[in-house]
């Protein structure tokens, strides 16, 4: 069973951490998206299930009523106190999944990973990077079913209208969203300086990519893959961005693939 902690990194920050699986198992640190936890819920169940995995799960600070301080306000700031979880774990040889901003974390920790605790990174239709013929979708301008017809292979099976949520979930996705408006929204979507710096990541990463998903294309994902020092694209067919939701088999094949690589 999954026991949740609280690691405090810095006097003003703490974060919430779900964890599971062996102690002998293989670090792999999950990162969620703009839809929380849940969204990776499955891939951290599904790693510490096997017994090859010790999952950690945090929610990002400001996400699910969480705490943020007023300073934490890029993704530059999650992915340096990430490293600094690792490190005062003593965590090393680290597999990262991210999905989608959670992928972007990723990539940002992997770039200022002095101390080599990350080993390999899985990338799920993350955003992140610039890539001029493939521009990210503006998420903020789009209404719900606008973005469920970009996010879903099956946009019909998987659309939530928001006015029938509870009053409480709705207000957490609001904060939520809000969040991601703090942390990604100027400049949008991206770090201008990282696809030039991925080139010095020489951790084997692999990135996933929805075959249908329109928030970032899978030439998107060509390009993303193409800038690491030892990256590979994989395309889930008839998943869009969260292909471990719509097409989980053949995703936590693939998690499972690179995990046995680095074994």
């Amino acid at each position: 069973m999954p026991t949740d902690h609280t690691s405090q990194v810095y006097a003003d920050l703490s974060i919430t951490v779900s964890e599971a699986g062996p102690e002998t198992g293989r670090p792999v640190l999950v990162l969620h998206g703009g839809g929380g936890p849940a969204t990776v819920a499955g891939i951290a169940q599904h790693l510490s299930g096997s017994g090859a995995a010790r999952t950690l799960t945090p929610v990002h600070p400001g996400w699910d009523g969480t705490p943020r301080p007023d300073w934490c306000t890029g993704v530059d700031d999650l992915a340096l106190a990430y490293l600094h979880l690792l490190e005062d774990r003593d965590l090393r040889d680290v597999l990262v999944v991210g999905s989608s901003l959670g992928g972007w974390i990723a990539a940002e920790m992997a770039v200022r990973d002095g101390g080599r605790r990350i080993g390999g990174l899985v990338l799920i239709d993350a955003v992140g990077v610039y890539v001029e013929s493939e521009p990210i979708a503006d998420y903020f301008a789009l209404d719900p079913r606008a973005a469920a017809e970009l996010s879903w292979h099956e946009p019909d099976r998987y659309f939530i209208d928001p006015a029938a949520l509870p009053a409480d979930q709705l207000a957490l996705r609001q904060g939520n969203m809000a969040t991601m408006r703090v942390l990604a929204g100027d400049p949008y979507m991206h770090d201008p300086k990282l696809l030039r710096r991925l080139g010095r990541v020489r951790q084997p990463a692999l990135l996933l990519w929805g075959e249908s998903d329109r928030i970032v294309t899978p030439a998107y994902g060509a390009a993303y893959a193409a800038a690491f020092g030892d990256g590979r694209l994989e395309v889930v067919p008839k998943a869009g961005h969260l292909p471990q939701i719509e097409q989980p088999e053949a995703t936590l094949a693939l998690i499972d693939s690179q995990l046995r690589q680095l074994s």
